[in-house]
């Protein structure tokens, strides 16, 4: 588990054969083998590591369902180690599993912020509501604003100056996962409704019971 808060920008020194090296500093003060780090969002295994960096490995299935498999030398990677008991959680619950990845559709000045707008497919909008929280690229960010296929976040310049959104564009690929209370939230509520549009009890009148019985 992580909070969102990143602790360092590190660079991509290769990536290939299912192999992702990172040239870090900060994440490797307690480093262990098989520490978890996430990179861009993505929960990755630490495979190796030296005093300037470390491995970890990539499957397939993560680089169809994320943005790691657009990363190339030199590329800025978002780095935050897993979190422990003592750790504040100052950004929100995140897996490290990905829901999605976004793009980035517009970015618009406002006072001291800019406005990010993310275009994102129906089923990772369904999960994202006003003023709840996202991870983007790892980061924890608050919904300014969401509507049919695109949702906005408000970045502070201590935000684009501390993580890789610095060197992202309009047209930029952006992982995406949603708060994993609305998940489990869902996932909960589906028994119930499934068992009460079979066996309706009083005061649980559904529309799938009145088709049914003719009207």
């Amino acid at each position: 588990m992580f909070t969102g808060i990143i602790e360092e920008v590190g660079t991509v020194k290769s990536i290939g054969g299912g192999v992702l090296a990172i040239n870090a500093q900060k994440v490797l003060e307690d480093v262990q083998l098989g520490d978890s780090i996430a990179v861009n969002g993505v929960c990755l295994t630490v495979t190796s590591f030296t005093s300037k960096g470390f491995t970890a490995d990539v499957m397939p299935e993560t680089l169809r369902r994320s943005s790691l498999g657009e990363l190339k030398h030199g590329s800025p990677v978002n780095l935050e180690r897993a979190l422990t008991l003592s750790s504040r959680l100052g950004g929100h619950i995140v897996s490290g599993h990905i829901d999605g990845v976004g793009k980035i559709i517009s970015l618009k000045e406002e006072a001291n912020a800019i406005l990010m707008k993310i275009g994102a497919d129906a089923d990772i909008l369904r999960y994202i509501v006003e003023k709840g929280s996202v991870s983007l690229d790892g980061i924890s960010l608050t919904v300014a604003g969401v509507d049919s296929d695109s949702f906005v976040v408000s970045l502070i310049p201590h935000t684009r100056q501390v993580t890789n959104l610095h060197s992202k564009g309009i047209g930029s690929a952006i992982n995406i996962e949603n708060d994993v209370v609305g998940k489990y939230v869902e996932k909960l509520l589906q028994p119930r409704e499934n068992a009460q549009a079979k066996s309706p009890q009083a005061g649980s009148i559904t529309m799938a019971f009145l088709q049914e019985n003719g009207f």
